[in-house]
Protein backbone atom coordinates (compact mmCIF):
# COMPACT_ATOMS: atom_id res chain seq x y z
CA UNK A 1 0.00 0.00 0.00
CA UNK A 2 1.45 3.60 -0.73
CA UNK A 3 2.08 6.40 1.64
CA UNK A 4 -0.94 8.22 -1.12
CA UNK A 5 -3.23 5.46 -0.48
CA UNK A 6 -2.99 5.20 3.34
CA UNK A 7 -2.83 9.02 3.69
CA UNK A 8 -6.09 9.36 1.50
CA UNK A 9 -7.86 7.03 3.87
CA UNK A 10 -7.18 8.72 6.30
CA UNK A 11 -8.37 11.89 5.06
CA UNK A 12 -11.49 9.47 4.89
CA UNK A 13 -11.36 8.51 8.01
CA UNK A 14 -11.36 12.44 9.00
CA UNK A 15 -14.28 13.25 6.65
CA UNK A 16 -16.34 10.53 8.26
CA UNK A 17 -17.06 12.52 11.30
CA UNK A 18 -19.58 14.85 8.70
CA UNK A 19 -21.79 11.93 10.25
CA UNK A 20 -22.01 13.34 13.73
CA UNK A 21 -23.37 16.38 12.41
CA UNK A 22 -26.89 15.48 12.82
CA UNK A 23 -26.15 14.32 16.78
CA UNK A 24 -24.21 17.74 16.82
CA UNK A 25 -26.44 20.42 15.72
CA UNK A 26 -25.32 23.58 16.22
CA UNK A 27 -21.96 22.45 16.67
CA UNK A 28 -21.77 20.31 13.90
CA UNK A 29 -18.40 22.14 12.71
CA UNK A 30 -16.81 21.71 15.95
CA UNK A 31 -14.86 17.99 15.09
CA UNK A 32 -13.60 19.57 11.80
CA UNK A 33 -12.28 23.04 13.67
CA UNK A 34 -11.07 20.40 16.75
CA UNK A 35 -8.65 18.64 13.40
CA UNK A 36 -7.74 21.95 11.94
CA UNK A 37 -6.62 23.40 14.78
CA UNK A 38 -4.64 19.79 16.21
CA UNK A 39 -3.19 19.76 12.27
CA UNK A 40 -1.88 23.68 12.23
CA UNK A 41 -0.68 24.02 15.89
CA UNK A 42 -0.14 20.46 17.74
CA UNK A 43 0.92 17.89 15.56
CA UNK A 44 4.64 18.96 14.38
CA UNK A 45 5.79 14.84 14.12
CA UNK A 46 5.30 11.43 15.09
CA UNK A 47 3.26 8.92 12.91
CA UNK A 48 -0.03 10.73 12.76
CA UNK A 49 2.09 13.59 10.90
CA UNK A 50 3.77 11.10 8.50
CA UNK A 51 -0.16 9.49 7.84
CA UNK A 52 -1.30 13.02 7.03
CA UNK A 53 1.52 14.89 5.61
CA UNK A 54 1.62 16.21 2.21
CA UNK A 55 4.49 17.28 0.08
CA UNK A 56 5.62 20.55 1.79
CA UNK A 57 4.54 19.91 5.13
CA UNK A 58 7.63 18.75 6.31
CA UNK A 59 9.13 22.20 5.66
CA UNK A 60 6.86 23.54 7.18
CA UNK A 61 6.05 21.20 10.06
CA UNK A 62 2.59 21.96 10.18
CA UNK A 63 -0.17 19.59 8.46
CA UNK A 64 -1.37 22.20 6.06
CA UNK A 65 -3.25 19.70 3.79
CA UNK A 66 -5.27 18.38 6.45
CA UNK A 67 -5.64 21.83 8.44
CA UNK A 68 -7.18 23.23 4.92
CA UNK A 69 -9.43 20.37 4.25
CA UNK A 70 -11.11 20.72 8.18
CA UNK A 71 -11.62 24.55 8.11
CA UNK A 72 -13.58 24.21 4.61
CA UNK A 73 -15.48 21.10 5.92
CA UNK A 74 -15.89 23.16 9.54
CA UNK A 75 -17.35 26.08 7.59
CA UNK A 76 -19.72 24.03 5.34
CA UNK A 77 -20.70 22.96 9.06
CA UNK A 78 -21.13 26.39 10.10
CA UNK A 79 -23.85 27.11 7.23
CA UNK A 80 -25.75 23.86 8.85
CA UNK A 81 -26.43 26.21 11.51
CA UNK A 82 -30.52 27.50 11.33
CA UNK A 83 -30.01 31.42 11.65
CA UNK A 84 -33.21 33.74 11.08
CA UNK A 85 -31.62 35.88 8.12
CA UNK A 86 -31.08 32.43 5.68
CA UNK A 87 -31.99 29.47 4.96
CA UNK A 88 -29.34 26.38 6.31
CA UNK A 89 -27.36 24.23 4.57
CA UNK A 90 -28.77 20.74 4.84
CA UNK A 91 -27.13 18.29 6.55
CA UNK A 92 -27.55 15.92 4.00
CA UNK A 93 -25.76 18.64 1.27
CA UNK A 94 -22.96 19.12 3.87
CA UNK A 95 -22.34 15.40 4.03
CA UNK A 96 -22.23 15.07 0.41
CA UNK A 97 -19.49 17.99 -0.36
CA UNK A 98 -17.52 16.49 2.38
CA UNK A 99 -17.63 12.55 1.47
CA UNK A 100 -17.57 12.71 -2.36
CA UNK A 101 -14.24 14.53 -2.38
CA UNK A 102 -12.41 12.84 0.44
CA UNK A 103 -14.14 9.29 -0.41
CA UNK A 104 -13.47 9.72 -4.63
CA UNK A 105 -9.50 10.93 -3.56
CA UNK A 106 -9.55 7.44 -1.72
CA UNK A 107 -11.11 5.77 -5.09
CA UNK A 108 -8.30 7.81 -7.14
CA UNK A 109 -5.67 6.42 -5.28
CA UNK A 110 -7.11 2.54 -4.69
CA UNK A 111 -6.90 2.36 -8.83
CA UNK A 112 -3.99 4.60 -9.71
CA UNK A 113 -1.76 1.29 -7.23
CA UNK A 114 -3.60 -0.57 -10.24
CA UNK A 115 -3.65 1.80 -13.40
CA UNK A 116 -2.06 4.58 -14.59
CA UNK A 117 -4.77 4.67 -17.51
CA UNK A 118 -6.19 8.47 -16.77
CA UNK A 119 -9.97 7.44 -17.38
CA UNK A 120 -9.84 4.64 -15.26
CA UNK A 121 -8.48 6.59 -12.69
CA UNK A 122 -10.78 9.42 -12.83
CA UNK A 123 -13.65 6.46 -12.98
CA UNK A 124 -12.46 4.86 -9.75
CA UNK A 125 -13.16 8.49 -8.13
CA UNK A 126 -16.44 9.34 -9.47
CA UNK A 127 -17.79 5.96 -8.51
CA UNK A 128 -16.28 5.53 -4.79
CA UNK A 129 -17.51 8.92 -4.11
CA UNK A 130 -20.41 8.61 -5.46
CA UNK A 131 -21.32 5.72 -3.24
CA UNK A 132 -20.36 7.44 -0.51
CA UNK A 133 -22.31 10.55 -0.62
CA UNK A 134 -25.53 8.58 -1.54
CA UNK A 135 -24.61 6.39 1.42
CA UNK A 136 -23.73 9.38 3.76
CA UNK A 137 -27.00 11.73 2.95
CA UNK A 138 -29.08 8.45 3.60
CA UNK A 139 -27.45 8.31 7.28
CA UNK A 140 -27.95 12.14 8.12
CA UNK A 141 -30.66 12.05 7.22
CA UNK A 142 -31.72 8.73 8.85
CA UNK A 143 -30.12 10.09 11.88
CA UNK A 144 -32.06 13.18 11.74
CA UNK A 145 -35.60 11.49 11.42
CA UNK A 146 -36.17 12.71 7.41
CA UNK A 147 -35.22 9.55 5.71
CA UNK A 148 -37.43 8.52 2.98
CA UNK A 149 -36.79 5.65 -0.02
CA UNK A 150 -38.15 8.06 -2.37
CA UNK A 151 -35.57 10.32 -1.51
CA UNK A 152 -32.42 7.98 -2.25
CA UNK A 153 -32.22 8.65 -6.29
CA UNK A 154 -32.03 12.32 -5.13
CA UNK A 155 -29.04 11.44 -3.29
CA UNK A 156 -27.81 9.86 -5.60
CA UNK A 157 -28.02 12.59 -8.10
CA UNK A 158 -26.01 14.93 -6.08
CA UNK A 159 -23.59 13.20 -5.00
CA UNK A 160 -23.07 11.92 -8.71
CA UNK A 161 -23.12 15.63 -9.72
CA UNK A 162 -20.88 16.53 -6.69
CA UNK A 163 -18.78 13.45 -7.63
CA UNK A 164 -18.23 15.19 -11.13
CA UNK A 165 -17.75 18.62 -10.20
CA UNK A 166 -14.89 17.43 -8.00
CA UNK A 167 -12.98 15.73 -10.59
CA UNK A 168 -13.36 17.73 -12.58
CA UNK A 169 -11.95 20.47 -10.20
CA UNK A 170 -9.04 17.99 -9.29
CA UNK A 171 -8.18 17.60 -12.78
CA UNK A 172 -7.58 21.19 -13.57
CA UNK A 173 -5.73 22.55 -10.19
CA UNK A 174 -3.84 20.99 -7.60
CA UNK A 175 -4.13 18.29 -4.47
CA UNK A 176 -3.45 21.16 -2.17
CA UNK A 177 -6.81 22.85 -3.93
CA UNK A 178 -9.40 20.48 -1.64
CA UNK A 179 -10.40 22.94 0.01
CA UNK A 180 -11.83 25.15 -2.06
CA UNK A 181 -13.24 21.87 -4.26
CA UNK A 182 -14.78 21.25 -1.56
CA UNK A 183 -16.72 24.95 -1.01
CA UNK A 184 -17.15 24.72 -4.39
CA UNK A 185 -19.45 21.45 -4.74
CA UNK A 186 -21.20 22.02 -1.27
CA UNK A 187 -22.61 25.52 -2.96
CA UNK A 188 -23.21 24.05 -6.02
CA UNK A 189 -25.11 20.88 -4.73
CA UNK A 190 -26.92 23.20 -2.02
CA UNK A 191 -28.69 24.99 -5.23
CA UNK A 192 -29.20 21.67 -7.04
CA UNK A 193 -30.87 20.37 -4.01
CA UNK A 194 -33.37 23.15 -3.78
CA UNK A 195 -34.02 22.72 -7.56
CA UNK A 196 -35.06 19.10 -7.28
CA UNK A 197 -37.77 17.58 -5.53
CA UNK A 198 -38.57 13.79 -5.88
CA UNK A 199 -36.18 12.53 -8.69
CA UNK A 200 -38.02 9.22 -10.08
CA UNK A 201 -35.86 6.49 -9.83
CA UNK A 202 -35.83 5.74 -13.30
CA UNK A 203 -34.88 9.36 -14.49
CA UNK A 204 -31.47 9.13 -12.16
CA UNK A 205 -30.80 5.84 -13.68
CA UNK A 206 -31.25 6.43 -17.09
CA UNK A 207 -29.85 9.99 -16.92
CA UNK A 208 -26.75 9.02 -14.95
CA UNK A 209 -26.31 5.48 -17.36
CA UNK A 210 -26.32 7.98 -20.44
CA UNK A 211 -24.19 10.35 -19.52
CA UNK A 212 -21.29 8.09 -18.73
CA UNK A 213 -21.86 5.91 -21.64
CA UNK A 214 -21.75 8.89 -23.55
CA UNK A 215 -18.24 9.83 -21.63
CA UNK A 216 -17.05 6.46 -22.31
CA UNK A 217 -17.92 6.84 -25.91
CA UNK A 218 -16.29 10.22 -26.37
CA UNK A 219 -13.19 9.20 -24.57
CA UNK A 220 -13.04 6.00 -25.95
CA UNK A 221 -12.72 7.56 -29.53
CA UNK A 222 -10.67 10.21 -29.09
CA UNK A 223 -13.34 13.25 -28.72
CA UNK A 224 -12.54 14.59 -25.58
CA UNK A 225 -9.71 14.68 -23.17
CA UNK A 226 -10.56 13.37 -19.50
CA UNK A 227 -11.61 16.86 -18.14
CA UNK A 228 -13.80 17.42 -22.06
CA UNK A 229 -15.33 14.08 -21.11
CA UNK A 230 -16.15 15.04 -17.76
CA UNK A 231 -17.71 18.24 -18.67
CA UNK A 232 -19.87 16.91 -20.94
CA UNK A 233 -21.01 14.11 -18.59
CA UNK A 234 -21.71 16.45 -15.93
CA UNK A 235 -24.00 18.34 -18.34
CA UNK A 236 -25.96 15.51 -19.78
CA UNK A 237 -26.25 14.13 -16.02
CA UNK A 238 -27.85 17.96 -15.12
CA UNK A 239 -30.17 18.18 -18.48
CA UNK A 240 -31.81 14.62 -17.85
CA UNK A 241 -32.90 15.05 -14.68
CA UNK A 242 -33.39 18.85 -14.28
CA UNK A 243 -35.30 19.38 -18.26
CA UNK A 244 -35.72 15.90 -19.10
CA UNK A 245 -35.12 12.88 -21.57
CA UNK A 246 -35.55 15.65 -24.13
CA UNK A 247 -33.13 17.75 -23.50
CA UNK A 248 -30.29 15.12 -23.01
CA UNK A 249 -31.54 14.47 -27.03
CA UNK A 250 -30.78 17.60 -28.12
CA UNK A 251 -27.41 18.27 -25.97
CA UNK A 252 -26.12 14.43 -27.46
CA UNK A 253 -27.05 15.78 -31.05
CA UNK A 254 -24.05 18.03 -30.75
CA UNK A 255 -21.95 16.22 -29.00
CA UNK A 256 -22.30 13.49 -31.12
CA UNK A 257 -22.29 14.92 -34.41
CA UNK A 258 -20.08 17.54 -33.70
CA UNK A 259 -17.71 14.81 -32.57
CA UNK A 260 -18.01 12.62 -35.85
CA UNK A 261 -17.42 16.39 -38.52
CA UNK A 262 -14.52 17.17 -35.83
CA UNK A 263 -13.08 13.55 -37.24
CA UNK A 264 -14.45 14.09 -40.29
CA UNK A 265 -11.21 14.12 -43.06
CA UNK A 266 -8.89 15.16 -40.01
CA UNK A 267 -5.67 14.49 -41.98
CA UNK A 268 -6.91 16.50 -44.90
CA UNK A 269 -7.75 19.35 -42.51
CA UNK A 270 -4.94 18.99 -40.39
CA UNK A 271 -2.53 19.32 -43.83
CA UNK A 272 -4.46 22.61 -44.51
CA UNK A 273 -4.41 23.78 -41.27
CA UNK A 274 -7.70 24.04 -39.95
CA UNK A 275 -8.13 21.06 -37.61
CA UNK A 276 -8.65 20.94 -33.84
CA UNK A 277 -5.64 20.51 -31.94
CA UNK A 278 -4.98 17.78 -29.54
CA UNK A 279 -6.11 15.09 -32.44
CA UNK A 280 -10.20 16.73 -32.30
CA UNK A 281 -10.22 15.87 -28.73
CA UNK A 282 -11.92 18.43 -27.12
CA UNK A 283 -11.15 19.57 -23.73
CA UNK A 284 -12.98 21.52 -20.69
CA UNK A 285 -12.27 25.03 -22.13
CA UNK A 286 -13.96 24.03 -25.51
CA UNK A 287 -16.75 22.19 -24.44
CA UNK A 288 -17.57 24.65 -21.86
CA UNK A 289 -17.27 27.52 -24.31
CA UNK A 290 -20.14 25.82 -26.93
CA UNK A 291 -22.49 24.05 -24.05
CA UNK A 292 -22.02 26.21 -20.97
CA UNK A 293 -25.27 28.55 -21.95
CA UNK A 294 -26.76 25.38 -22.39
CA UNK A 295 -26.06 24.35 -18.71
CA UNK A 296 -27.08 27.99 -17.53
CA UNK A 297 -30.10 27.65 -19.02
CA UNK A 298 -31.71 24.60 -18.05
CA UNK A 299 -30.85 25.40 -14.42
CA UNK A 300 -32.62 28.52 -15.03
CA UNK A 301 -35.31 26.42 -16.56
CA UNK A 302 -35.50 24.07 -13.17
CA UNK A 303 -35.22 27.33 -11.43
CA UNK A 304 -38.61 29.13 -13.19
CA UNK A 305 -40.38 25.79 -13.06
CA UNK A 306 -39.49 25.16 -8.61
CA UNK A 307 -38.52 28.07 -7.06
CA UNK A 308 -40.46 31.18 -8.95
CA UNK A 309 -43.50 32.55 -7.56
CA UNK A 310 -46.57 32.12 -10.04
CA UNK A 311 -47.53 36.00 -8.86
CA UNK A 312 -44.48 36.86 -10.67
CA UNK A 313 -44.71 38.43 -13.69
CA UNK A 314 -44.03 36.48 -16.76
CA UNK A 315 -43.56 33.37 -14.51
CA UNK A 316 -45.60 31.42 -16.51
CA UNK A 317 -43.50 31.62 -20.17
CA UNK A 318 -40.33 31.76 -18.36
CA UNK A 319 -40.12 28.11 -18.68
CA UNK A 320 -41.07 28.22 -22.44
CA UNK A 321 -38.59 30.84 -22.93
CA UNK A 322 -35.47 29.25 -21.58
CA UNK A 323 -36.17 25.75 -23.02
CA UNK A 324 -36.28 27.54 -26.78
CA UNK A 325 -33.24 29.56 -25.19
CA UNK A 326 -31.37 26.14 -24.36
CA UNK A 327 -32.37 24.68 -27.64
CA UNK A 328 -31.19 27.67 -29.76
CA UNK A 329 -27.19 27.86 -27.81
CA UNK A 330 -27.23 24.06 -28.62
CA UNK A 331 -28.10 24.72 -32.15
CA UNK A 332 -25.63 27.77 -32.63
CA UNK A 333 -22.98 25.66 -31.10
CA UNK A 334 -24.00 23.03 -33.96
CA UNK A 335 -23.95 25.53 -37.01
CA UNK A 336 -20.64 26.91 -35.80
CA UNK A 337 -19.06 23.84 -35.10
CA UNK A 338 -20.57 22.28 -38.83
CA UNK A 339 -19.38 25.14 -40.80
CA UNK A 340 -16.01 25.25 -39.10
CA UNK A 341 -15.28 21.59 -39.78
CA UNK A 342 -17.10 21.19 -43.39
CA UNK A 343 -16.20 24.85 -44.60
CA UNK A 344 -12.63 24.12 -43.76
CA UNK A 345 -12.21 21.73 -46.70
CA UNK A 346 -13.06 24.05 -49.34
CA UNK A 347 -10.88 26.87 -51.13
CA UNK A 348 -11.68 30.26 -51.61
CA UNK A 349 -13.08 31.21 -48.08
CA UNK A 350 -14.27 34.55 -47.78
CA UNK A 351 -13.99 37.25 -45.12
CA UNK A 352 -17.48 37.73 -43.38
CA UNK A 353 -16.97 41.28 -43.09
CA UNK A 354 -15.91 42.33 -46.08
CA UNK A 355 -16.02 39.29 -48.71
CA UNK A 356 -12.65 39.27 -49.45
CA UNK A 357 -10.75 36.29 -50.43
CA UNK A 358 -8.52 34.99 -47.43
CA UNK A 359 -6.04 31.80 -46.44
CA UNK A 360 -8.29 28.68 -45.20
CA UNK A 361 -8.25 28.36 -41.48
CA UNK A 362 -8.78 32.55 -41.20
CA UNK A 363 -10.81 33.89 -38.46
CA UNK A 364 -13.99 34.76 -39.51
CA UNK A 365 -13.83 32.81 -43.03
CA UNK A 366 -16.47 31.91 -44.33
CA UNK A 367 -17.50 29.11 -47.60
CA UNK A 368 -20.79 28.86 -48.68
CA UNK A 369 -20.60 24.85 -48.49
CA UNK A 370 -19.66 25.83 -44.89
CA UNK A 371 -22.77 27.82 -44.04
CA UNK A 372 -25.10 25.55 -46.23
CA UNK A 373 -23.47 22.65 -43.53
CA UNK A 374 -24.06 24.70 -40.62
CA UNK A 375 -27.66 25.89 -41.51
CA UNK A 376 -28.50 21.71 -41.60
CA UNK A 377 -26.85 21.23 -38.25
CA UNK A 378 -28.69 24.06 -37.20
CA UNK A 379 -32.09 22.80 -38.36
CA UNK A 380 -31.34 19.39 -36.99
CA UNK A 381 -31.02 20.24 -33.62
CA UNK A 382 -34.25 22.54 -33.62
CA UNK A 383 -35.82 19.29 -35.28
CA UNK A 384 -34.68 17.13 -32.56
CA UNK A 385 -36.11 20.15 -29.85
CA UNK A 386 -39.43 21.11 -31.71
CA UNK A 387 -40.14 17.02 -31.36
CA UNK A 388 -38.71 15.97 -27.99
CA UNK A 389 -39.01 19.28 -25.92
CA UNK A 390 -42.21 21.78 -24.68
CA UNK A 391 -41.57 24.49 -27.07
CA UNK A 392 -45.46 24.42 -28.65
CA UNK A 393 -45.81 24.13 -32.06
CA UNK A 394 -43.35 21.40 -34.05
CA UNK A 395 -42.88 23.41 -37.50
CA UNK A 396 -43.07 27.12 -35.73
CA UNK A 397 -40.55 25.84 -32.40
CA UNK A 398 -38.36 24.30 -35.56
CA UNK A 399 -38.12 27.30 -37.42
CA UNK A 400 -37.02 29.56 -34.45
CA UNK A 401 -34.20 27.13 -33.28
CA UNK A 402 -32.90 27.10 -36.67
CA UNK A 403 -32.96 30.66 -36.82
CA UNK A 404 -31.40 31.15 -33.54
CA UNK A 405 -28.78 28.70 -34.41
CA UNK A 406 -27.89 30.63 -37.39
CA UNK A 407 -27.43 34.28 -35.77
CA UNK A 408 -25.29 32.80 -33.50
CA UNK A 409 -23.24 31.08 -36.40
CA UNK A 410 -23.39 34.47 -38.04
CA UNK A 411 -21.88 36.32 -34.67
CA UNK A 412 -19.15 33.83 -34.43
CA UNK A 413 -18.21 34.48 -37.74
CA UNK A 414 -18.21 38.22 -36.66
CA UNK A 415 -16.51 38.16 -34.06
CA UNK A 416 -13.73 36.23 -35.49
CA UNK A 417 -13.42 38.40 -38.28
CA UNK A 418 -13.36 41.30 -35.89
CA UNK A 419 -11.84 40.30 -32.16
CA UNK A 420 -10.79 36.92 -32.02
CA UNK A 421 -7.46 36.15 -31.20
CA UNK A 422 -6.36 40.08 -30.62
CA UNK A 423 -8.79 40.54 -27.70
CA UNK A 424 -10.90 37.46 -27.64
CA UNK A 425 -10.30 33.62 -27.27
CA UNK A 426 -11.84 30.88 -29.19
CA UNK A 427 -13.48 29.43 -26.38
CA UNK A 428 -14.91 33.03 -25.28
CA UNK A 429 -15.94 33.22 -28.67
CA UNK A 430 -17.70 30.19 -28.64
CA UNK A 431 -19.41 31.04 -25.54
CA UNK A 432 -20.54 34.52 -26.79
CA UNK A 433 -21.70 32.88 -30.09
CA UNK A 434 -23.99 30.30 -28.50
CA UNK A 435 -25.05 32.78 -25.95
CA UNK A 436 -26.67 35.05 -28.87
CA UNK A 437 -28.35 32.04 -29.93
CA UNK A 438 -30.01 31.48 -27.17
CA UNK A 439 -31.14 35.32 -26.73
CA UNK A 440 -32.09 35.04 -30.37
CA UNK A 441 -34.10 31.62 -29.92
CA UNK A 442 -35.87 33.07 -27.10
CA UNK A 443 -36.54 36.42 -28.38
CA UNK A 444 -37.99 34.75 -31.68
CA UNK A 445 -40.69 32.54 -29.50
CA UNK A 446 -41.69 35.10 -27.71
CA UNK A 447 -44.81 35.07 -29.46
CA UNK A 448 -45.33 31.66 -29.50
CA UNK A 449 -45.14 31.86 -25.52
Amino acid sequence: MTHRLRRAGAFAAVATLVLAAPALGPAAAAPFAAVAVLAAFVIEDGPVFELFARPGDHEDRRLNGLAGFTLAAAALGILTVDYPQAPPLPGTVFAAAVLTLAYGNLGREFVRDVTTDEFAVVAGFVTVGTVAGTLGQAFVAAAASEFAVAALPKYTFLAAVGSLIAALLRSILFGRDDPLVMVSVGFILWLFAALTGTVPARLVAVGLGLAVALGWVSYALDAASVPGMLTGVLLAAVSVVLGGYGWFAVLISFFSVGALATKYRYEEKEARGVAEENDGARGTGNVLGNASVALFTVVGYAVAVHLLDPGIPLADVAPTLLAFAFAGSVAAAMADTLSSEFGGLYDDPRLVTTFERVEPGTDGAVTWQGELAGLVGSALVGGIAALSMPLGDPILALAVVTGGGVIGMTVDSLLGATVEGSRLTNQTVNFLATLAGALAGSALAIPLA
